[in-house]
């Protein structure tokens, strides 16, 4: 029997109100009809998270809420911290329960609505706490580059404590990496091993974005063994886009910003035997002086080949000692042929104005050459040589992006706010 009855017109109104915003009330009669609070709808929702005697929740199992009358319309559940826990609902909208796993050691809000056979709305509060995680072994995250401002290009890396190779395992620790930026972009992580993470956007970063990243893993079940950590979030900004390409074949470097060309550069690229790479590369770092020596990248000492040179206005693209830099001894070759044995090189001057004017995480492409494709990993950031579809499917998620709700479950009408 119905104990809480409310006619179709005050669906019908709140239909109304929404659709005239504040302009007005929608019904007549003695205010409006939403302002009675929505009855307790305790005695028919249950919950599989006791409350009682001081017991806590067990963190391994899902949340499960049930309507024993009527229906479940919208369900919200977070922790203290403010982590949300995804759930899914029922077609019938009987049940509902938690489809991400819950922190162990943690106090949980649960707000349910629901509605009975005549429409009349209903709500539940809830609060529980879990039990302490029976393992102490936690997977720490280090995310990197440190906070500051950036090129467009700079990908987010998250370092782990712990190996994890279980691609079900893998999912609990993406879902829980979280990356948002301003303006938003579409993007993804990308296991690069089983310790190390890349994110990056379909295309660049926006210009002038903020980005802000952190972990939502702390007390959450990973494996049977290894629970996640605390991690320092990170927030980062991006600058103007500034993008040099190199065309080893006409032996010029055109450097755009915004999509504007803002110089261009006579250089010299990698003679035969030690062609520059193809692709983008990602400013590592910026060096005023370096001391470069053939050895480093295997030319023995005493060989025709041999160098130990004084390098000023070092620009690094890779780990491995490729640099753009001041070549004063190849002036004579600059925009006419490549001499150098696989780093850019360009006039003092021209060096010290790109030294000047690019910063960590501006790209450089390299176009034309005979060298082989920038390497993704391991040798700098090759991130932007990977197709967007191989990249996504480096996601532990299904394509690549986290899992949504239904639509179902999204289109909810939920009463004007009074």
């Amino acid at each position: 029997m119905n104990t809480h009855p409310r006619t179709r017109t005050v669906v019908g109104c709140t239909l109304l109100v929404i659709a005239l915003g504040a302009s007005g009330t929608a019904c007549g009669g003695d205010g409006n009809p939403l302002s009675a609070a929505p009855y307790d709808a305790a005695d028919q929702i249950a919950f599989n998270a006791s409350t009682e005697d001081g017991k806590k929740a067990d963190p391994d199992k899902p949340l499960e809420v049930t309507a024993e009358d009527g229906r479940i319309t919208d369900v919200t559940a977070k922790d203290a911290t403010g982590r949300h826990v995804s759930g899914e609902l029922s077609a019938d909208g009987r049940r509902w329960h938690s489809t991400s796993p819950l922190a162990a050691d943690a106090r949980y809000t649960v707000r349910v609505s629901t509605e009975d056979d005549d429409g009349a709305p209903g709500r539940r509060l809830l609060t529980f706490d879990t039990g302490k995680p029976l393992t102490k072994k936690r997977l720490k995250v280090t995310f990197g580059p440190k906070s500051g401002t950036y090129g467009v290009g700079q990908p987010i890396t998250a370092e782990l404590s712990k190996p994890v190779k279980d691609r079900a395992q893998r999912a609990v620790v993406e879902r829980g990496l979280r990356v948002e930026s301003v303006p938003a972009v579409e993007g993804t992580w990308h296991w690069v091993d089983d310790k190390k993470l890349h994110y990056r956007p379909k295309e660049y970063w926006p210009a002038h974005a903020t980005i802000r990243v952190r972990s939502e893993l702390d007390g959450v079940r990973i494996s049977d063994r290894l629970r996640g950590g605390k991690a320092k979030p990170l927030r980062l900004t991006t600058g103007d886009k500034v993008v040099a390409v190199t065309d080893a074949a006409t032996h010029w470097m055109t450097v755009y910003r915004n999509g504007e060309e803002i110089n261009s550069i006579p250089v010299t690229t990698g003679k035969p035997g030690f062609e520059t790479r193809n692709g983008v590369k990602v400013v590592l770092a910026k060096e005023y002086f370096v001391r470069m020596r053939g050895t480093s990248i295997g030319i023995a000492e005493g060989s025709a080949e041999s160098y130990d040179l004084p390098v000023y206005y070092a620009t690094r693209v890779t780990w491995s000692g490729e640099y753009v830099h001041a070549a004063p001894w190849s002036v004579g070759s600059q925009g006419a042929a490549n001499v150098s044995h696989g780093c850019t090189g360009m006039s003092t001057g021209n060096a010290a104005w790109f030294f000047k004017n690019v910063r960590e995480g501006d790209l450089v492409k390299v176009v034309n050459s005979y060298g082989d494709t920038m390497e993704p990993f391991g040798n700098g950031f090759g991130d932007w040589n990977v197709d967007w579809q191989k990249w996504r499917k480096g996601s532990a998620l299904v394509g690549g992006t986290p899992e949504t709700p239904k639509p179902e479950q999204v289109a909810r009408l939920r009463p004007a706010a009074v």
